[in-house]
């Protein structure tokens, strides 16, 4: 996927940058990124935004069964008390006016 915004739900790559350090903050440095995660967050607020499931997220996006893993990764809690780093990250793209 280009960096054209193709769904009303998708962000900037200049907004994206400004939550790429909190997304890869839940990475554990194993071998290299094969998807790029602009394009898997994009897929994510498609699902969230949308309501879709899973398997109906359109082929611009990686599979859906990546973006599901990356969502899982992310909504994980260090505790209770914390904010997971999905939570993080959708509280500040909120901010950009395209998460409700």
């Amino acid at each position: 996927m280009d960096s054209e915004q193709r769904y009303p739900s998708d962000i900037s790559r200049e907004q994206f940058e400004r939550i790429r350090p909190i997304l890869e903050s839940a990475r554990k440095r194993t071998k290299p990124r094969k998807v790029d995660l602009y394009d898997v967050y994009c897929g994510l607020l498609y699902i969230l935004k949308g309501g879709c499931q899973w398997r109906q997220l359109p082929k611009e996006y990686p599979k859906w069964r990546t973006v599901h893993q990356y969502f899982l990764n992310w909504s994980k809690k260090p505790n209770p008390d914390e904010a997971s780093v999905l939570e993080q990250a959708l509280t500040k793209s909120s901010g950009f006016g395209t998460v409700k």
